[in-house]
């Protein structure tokens, strides 16, 4: 049966140390240790300048990686380092198997290429903390052990395994702690970069992959950041980084420096023989200083601070003394490559197939995940006080009004319909944009079919998202004096409901094809305006040649699903002449009552509420895991 969430950290507690232990066995001798290396990577992008003056201007090549070569052994740290824009990401991402499009070279991985395999060994912290921010610490890594661990373990020896990870990392102390965010306070900063190491740690990768792990960290708090990674290092993990400015203490922590200008290497080798390798070639610092300060000014082409100093030449020189010692001394040991093949282990005869889990499972821990987190956005104090104030204002406006004022019932009927078609469509466009980077960031790990991530949030928002509406029209529905019958009061629920999941497969689509909030919202406005002006209500006589297009507005089947859950082609209402029919009054008939057109109405919104979700799902499609080509 599934872990409830409450019960998890509970579990997670009382859980049997000799458990612990055991699970922390299997995974330290987990992986096999993997030997990276990288020869002559070269990687270009296409760029297009963009302006009134430039017509038909052809798109021009830039070079961000050129001829990039090195390695890192298990039990070794490389640190790349480099000025920004010097391509240090673009190059962990391509060593990570994340980066397509123009990329060349030879990148190898124990003599192999990339491969799903390799993809469930390795690790990859961004360098943004892409977390949930209302779920807690252990909540963070116990969801994540679910999804990314193999069946080949228990649900026990899962969460015992995060147990375990929490404890390495010092997070214990703050395990009941959500996450938080720029608007939510939480743990603290290097706390939370602990936790995305820690999701990557729970797979006992062999190989670790991370990008700018000290930024925005005080020295003190990245200090232990570096030490936790040099006890994984010392557990004969491979360890590539990049960082942007470290201090002298951490610096002396690294096994291997990659040094970046330009895209080009400037040097490659211990860390503790770079000073000594500049001064061979006459670039000796000229007082004492942190390396990684001297090394960087030297990416940046700056030797002697004078004025006059050619920063272009000091790089070309770097560049050529560069590419002369790697031909001497690097080139051969890149050809030498150490067999750690013959290293098998429980985890990796136990790995089949593409997923770490099946269907089920991903669903099952998706959707509790979503709903622990989605909830307090979707019932927010913000969020309650403006359907409530909505609907007391309208329940005020309306108040008893009855049959003797038709034109005011039917306005309240169309703006039921309006207001439930903007405001669910509005709420479900920043569903996809504001998961784009999780996304990423979860299916480049692969922990999950797209097909699960998308049942469940749709699953998960339904109670949510109907329970607002519900609580608008038991308000609205009673004060304006509507007909005070339940089969009445059903249909009209009935109809409300199909117009919040219609107009929430609208916001879904548009979010997931535009994946801008601020170009989703302006195109939100302008389809949403559309359809509720072809309605019916604020024009019933269109001109034959626009006609067609009120059967593609979700607010014109709404408008006749409510005009017929309120009133009968028997019915009639006071005029002039006496009593008239309800049908023949001018804006209804220009609907009709009748029963084939309900019929016809339910059944296009049905059509559109699963229409509109399949072109969310196909456009989150393209969003896709990056497929890195073979590399030869």
């Amino acid at each position: 049966m599934e872990l409830e969430i409450a019960d998890i950290e509970s579990q997670i507690t009382n859980y049997k140390a000799p458990v612990q232990e055991e699970v922390r066995g299997i995974f330290h001798k987990g992986n096999r240790p993997v030997s990276l290396k990288f020869h002559d990577v070269v990687y270009k992008i296409k760029t297009q300048k963009v302006g009134l003056l430039e017509k038909n201007e052809k798109a021009e090549e830039k070079i961000i990686l050129n001829g990039v070569a090195g390695m890192v052994e298990p039990g070794e740290i490389l640190a790349m380092l480099g000025p920004s824009g010097s391509g240090k990401t673009t190059l962990l991402t391509a060593l990570g198997g994340r980066l397509g499009g123009q990329l060349h070279g030879t990148i190898t991985y124990n003599g192999k290429p990339f491969s799903n395999s390799m993809k469930r060994k390795t690790g990859f912290v961004t360098q943004d903390d892409v977390l949930y921010p209302h779920l807690t610490v252990t909540e963070t890594l116990v969801f994540t052990a679910l999804l990314r661990l193999p069946n080949s373990l228990t649900k026990e020896e899962k969460m015992a395994r995060a147990n375990s990870v929490m404890a390495q990392l010092g997070l214990t102390r703050c395990k009941d702690s959500i996450i938080g965010s720029p608007l939510l306070r939480g743990v603290s900063g290097g706390e939370r970069k602990r936790v995305s190491i820690g999701q990557e740690m729970l797979i006992s990768p062999s190989l670790l992959f991370l990008d700018e792990p000290t930024s925005g960290l005080d020295s003190t708090t990245a200090q232990r950041i570096l030490s936790t990674l040099w006890e994984l290092a010392s557990e004969g993990k491979t360890i590539v980084m990049t960082i942007h400015q470290p201090s002298s203490r951490i610096y002396y922590m690294f096994h291997k420096v990659l040094l970046l200008s330009e895209g080009n290497v400037v040097y490659f080798g211990k860390g503790s023989e770079a000073i000594e390798y500049f001064s061979n070639i006459g670039y000796a610092p000229t007082m004492a200083m942190n390396p990684a300060d001297f090394l960087l000014d030297l990416a940046n082409g700056v030797y002697t601070d004078q004025p006059s100093e050619d920063h272009a030449l000091n790089k070309h020189k770097l560049t050529s003394a560069y590419k002369n010692y790697f031909n001497a001394q690097l080139k051969p040991v890149l050809n030498e490559t150490p067999d750690y093949d013959n290293c098998q282990s429980r985890f990796e005869v136990n790995e089949v197939g593409k997923w770490p889990t099946n269907w089920w499972q991903q669903f099952s821990v998706l959707l509790r995940r979503y709903v622990k987190e989605r909830k307090h956005e979707s019932f927010s104090s913000l969020r309650v006080f403006q359907v409530l104030l909505v609907s007391l204002i309208a329940g005020l406006l309306w108040f008893k009004s009855d049959i003797s004022h038709l034109q005011d019932q039917i306005g309240l009927l169309f703006f039921i319909a309006s207001f439930w078609a903007v405001y669910p469509a509005y709420q479900a466009i920043y569903t996809f944009p504001q998961e784009l980077l999780m996304l990423k960031k979860e299916r480049s790990s692969g922990m999950y079919r797209l097909s699960s991530y998308f049942m469940s949030r749709m699953i998960a928002d339904l109670p949510m998202e109907l329970v607002l509406p519900t609580i608008f029209l038991f308000i609205v529905y009673w004060m304006a004096g509507l007909k005070a019958n339940v089969v009445n009061f059903l249909y009209t629920f009935f109809s409300l409901i199909l117009n919040v999941l219609v107009s929430q497969g609208i916001g879904l689509a548009i979010g997931a094809i535009v994946m801008d909030q601020k170009s989703a919202t302006t195109l939100a406005s302008v389809i949403m305006l559309t359809l509720m002006l072809i309605g019916g209500f604020y024009v019933q006589h269109v001109p034959k040649f626009i006609a067609w297009i009120k059967y593609l507005s979700t607010s014109y089947y709404v408008y006749r699903l409510l005009m017929g859950s309120q009133y009968d082609t028997r019915d009639t209402y006071p005029c002039s002449t006496g009593q008239c029919l309800i049908a023949e009054f001018p804006m209804i008939k220009q609907i009709g009552l009748y029963l084939q057109g309900q019929i016809i109405a339910a059944s296009a919104l049905g059509i559109m509420l699963i229409g509109y979700r399949l072109v969310a799902y196909f456009a989150l499609m393209r969003i896709g895991v990056t497929k890195t080509k073979k590399l030869t």
